[in-house]
């Protein structure tokens, strides 16, 4: 799960963190009020969507301007007008894909006086089976072009989860970011408050791009962005409220409410699996003859009928959806009871696209003849590669 900003920021702030002063703005009504709760000279207006290169991104509507989704105000009344441009506008970013996203929620903080920009985040390094810090001096830029272009500038720093964050780690930490007089001593005490907001907040990302020294040598967060485990969201309800599922797939938001593991893509061939190995063998196989895969959807290994049919409606509220494959190894999970899933969920969405459906392992030949028998216009496959090549085929006509 992922939150805005300025809840970011809140929460680091809660633990410790230096953060600027800010104000989110929910309506156009909350503009005038945020604006007048900062003292300037100096306003930055933010576009607050789950996706980044905001700075960099460009409105599709042209009342909206081009100066992106983040901007400088050095007055109240320009401050006010950059949030009115914003506010209910479409921000396209190198993340959002072309579609973009509405901007339904800003953030205007306090301007900061940056003497230099650094990189920081804390991740789940599955290799050693720690929390890292992965710093750069090159902060402020996009990390994937810095590991591209002088991936000697990134430094990655694992924290022995049983000693915990140490001074021995945050002086590390401080070496590596070059951090020296003040904003060394900030960052000694700054990084062991993230690790312990990473660490007790169960978060799979802690990212402040950029981490700024300021002119009076001091250290703040600038920017911040927040993942949280999915798995771990029930012992963290105060973090469960911050969920915007304006910013999520609807068909996700559903896919969640039945526990079905499902993430949207851009292809025309909708998947649904048991398993996220398989799902990843069968979205491979289906590109490798030439389509896409339209989304991942693993029903998991104790699916019943009615969750089956579930995911299937899922599926097809896709638009793009050109024809489903439906490819079940069967364990714990009966070929039966997803074939049964299979045809209720096709009679109750009057299904008009081509279905291949291949089933493998425990009861299969119940399962096999409960499609055979049901008079529906569903293909039968062999295998995995049957099945990819039967569904290419009818997708194409």
């Amino acid at each position: 799960m992922n939150i805005h900003e300025y809840q970011a920021k809140a929460v680091l702030k809660s633990f410790g963190a230096p953060v600027a002063n800010g104000a989110p703005v929910l309506s156009v009504d909350d503009i005038e009020g945020a604006v007048d709760s900062l003292p300037g000279p100096l306003w930055v207006v933010k576009s607050q969507i789950h996706a980044g290169g905001r700075g960099k991104g460009k409105f599709i509507e042209p009342e909206a301007g081009e100066k992106g989704g983040v901007r400088l105000a050095f007055s109240r009344d320009e401050a006010v007008a950059h949030a009115k441009a914003m506010l209910g506008h479409t921000l396209v970013t190198a993340q959002t894909g072309p579609a973009g996203k509405q901007v339904n929620r800003l953030y205007i903080e306090d301007g900061a006086d940056i003497e230099s920009e650094l990189y920081l985040s804390l991740l789940v390094d599955r290799s050693t089976g720690t929390v890292a810090f992965v710093v750069s001096t090159e902060g402020g830029m996009d990390i994937e072009q810095v590991a591209h272009d002088t991936p000697e500038k990134i430094h990655t720093i694992n924290v022995d989860p049983l000693a915990g964050m140490t001074d021995a780690d945050a002086a590390k930490v401080c070496d590596a970011l070059e951090l020296a007089d003040a904003a060394r001593t900030d960052g000694m005490a700054l990084f062991p408050i993230l690790y312990k907001a990473f660490v007790e907040k169960d978060m799979s990302m802690l990212e402040v791009n950029p981490l700024i020294i300021m002119k009076d040598g001091h250290l703040r967060v600038l920017d911040a962005k927040l993942s949280f485990d999915g798995n771990s969201l029930f012992r963290h309800p105060d973090m469960m409220e911050l969920r915007d599922k304006s910013e999520e797939d609807e068909k996700e938001i559903e896919a969640s409410e039945w526990d079905l593991a499902y993430i949207a893509l851009d292809g025309t061939i909708g998947c649904m699996v048991n398993g996220a190995g398989l799902a990843m063998a069968t979205m491979d196989i289906i590109k490798l003859y030439g389509e896409e895969p339209a989304n991942f959807c693993d029903v998991g290994g104790g699916a019943n009928a009615e969750k089956v049919a579930a995911a299937f409606k899922i599926i097809m509220k896709d638009p793009n959806v050109k024809g489903i494959l439906v490819n079940i190894f069967g364990g714990i999970m009966k070929c039966d009871v997803i074939a049964e899933g299979v045809l209720q969920a096709v009679k109750e969405t009057n299904l008009q696209v081509p279905l291949v459906v291949r089933l493998e392992g425990t009861n299969v030949d119940a399962g096999k003849a409960i499609i055979a028998n049901s008079g529906l216009n569903v293909i039968p496959a062999d295998d995995l590669d049957d099945a990819a090549q039967k569904i290419v085929a009818a997708v194409k006509g």
